[in-house]
């Protein structure tokens, strides 16, 4: 397995820039998510470490070893795209083992190879049916099995649950997650799922206009986002202006106990988990919207103030125009203590 290092990695369209100045590193064996919005530059980051796409500066290198002009088929990397891609007139079997004899592996050991990893997959018995008879989670599994055949150094994965319905996603992630775990291959993973990306990695690098707005393993990411876009990008969050001092925050409605770094006008960061329904000695609010989603119930609420927050509610106990009292958690409370990464 290999260690991946950007350098300043820069890629340019015209006049447009796909990528701006990026330094990462993949350590070896760890599992880094890239999320993103749409257009922020993590797919070009995954094909510029493929060899699909030739920076425009910077540098990608592989355990110290410079490949930024090496060839993909040079690169000895693993590919799994949001389309699995295979081949129709194969079966799966032919289909995992395609790689290994473009590298001319012996046909016996080939055979054995995708067996092994078809069973790895929990799919042995698809080995001899063709992708079109198979089901989208099967052919993602059969596009992984291909992807790990030729023993990659980097495993690359672009989107590959899109278009899969959320109880198999779930599934997948799952499996998917303990395997590359266990066979400890580099992987980095790109989509736009954030709950994906915090279940299955390491860490996670943001993106956003073409640069790495935070980077940290998924608890600190959610707990303490560094800025504003992450902290909306990544789950939900409440941001509220407040004054700090001496590691107190007041919001207007209610002082809280914070560790913070700095005195004077703030953006505090509250997760909806972080209000608490309190028993009428707290936060006067009146619930304006009551989305139910399945597992938690999503509350809008306004305070006296006028304020407007999100957090959760107590199965389908309100309604909209009720009267609730709140409390905040104040370990919950995050100030931000930083700029996006473009403003002034």
């Amino acid at each position: 397995m290999s260690e991946v290092r950007l350098e300043s990695l820069t890629k340019r369209y015209g006049d447009e820039v796909a990528v701006d100045g990026v330094d990462l590193t993949i350590r070896e064996g760890e599992i880094l998510g890239i999320v993103g919005p749409s257009g922020c530059g993590k797919t070009t980051t995954l094909r510029t470490i493929a060899g699909f796409e030739t920076p425009t500066d910077g540098r990608v290198l592989f355990d110290g070893v410079d490949v930024t002009h090496v060839p993909p088929e040079e690169r000895n990397v693993g590919l799994v795209f949001q389309s699995d891609a295979l081949f129709e007139t194969m079966t799966v079997r032919a289909n995992v083992a395609f790689g290994l004899k473009m590298r001319d592996v012996p046909a016996d050991e080939r055979r054995k190879r995708a067996d092994d990893l078809l069973a790895m997959l929990d799919i042995a018995e698809l080995a001899d049916r063709r992708p079109a008879t198979l089901s989208g989670g099967q052919k993602q599994r059969v596009g992984l099995a291909r992807a790990l055949a030729i023993e990659p150094h980097v495993l690359l994965l672009d989107e590959p649950m899109t278009g899969l319905d959320a109880k198999l996603k779930a599934r997948l992630r799952e499996e998917i997650g303990d395997l590359l775990s266990d066979l400890g291959v580099t992987t980095l993973y790109v989509t736009h799922d954030q709950e994906e990306a915090m279940a299955m990695c390491d860490r996670i690098a943001v993106f956003d206009d073409g640069g790495i707005e935070q980077l940290g393993r998924p608890a600190e990411i959610y707990r303490r986002p560094a800025n504003a876009f992450v902290a909306n990008f990544v789950g939900t969050s409440n941001l509220l202006s407040g004054r700090v001092t001496d590691d107190c925050v007041d919001l207007g409605f209610d002082t809280l106990e914070i560790d913070a770094q700095t005195n004077g006008e703030a953006t505090v960061a509250i997760r909806p988990e972080a209000f608490e329904l309190a028993d009428g000695t707290g936060i006067d609010a009146e619930v304006v919207d009551v989305t139910y989603l399945g597992d938690r119930t999503q509350l809008e609420a306004t305070l006296s103030d006028g304020t407007s927050v999100t957090l959760r509610g107590d199965g389908d106990a309100h309604r909209v125009g009720d009267s609730i009292s709140l409390s905040i958690d104040d370990e919950r409370v995050h100030v931000l203590e930083e700029l996006n990464r473009h403003q002034p």
